[in-house]
């Protein structure tokens, strides 16, 4: 049985960007994780001189990493 393998190379732009985007997510997800491990470590005394109530943690990590707020 003969068997072939076929693969296209992507243009060099297409690469490039799909390339940046992966880098640009891992990015953003590497700034969520770091912001929502930072401030739940803070005190709830922290915190409120922050401004910032504990359940609004992942909310706050959220904006912070991609710029959009969630819908609650």
């Amino acid at each position: 049985m003969a068997h072939s393998t076929f693969s296209r190379a992507l243009p060099q732009s297409r690469t490039v960007g799909w390339l940046d985007a992966l880098r640009n997510g891992i990015a953003r997800r590497a700034v969520y994780q770091r912001t929502l491990r930072e401030l739940s470590a803070l005190s709830n005394r922290d915190l409120a001189d922050l401004g910032i109530d504990r359940k609004m943690i992942t909310r706050v990590a959220n904006e912070a990493a991609y710029g959009v707020t969630q819908k609650n």
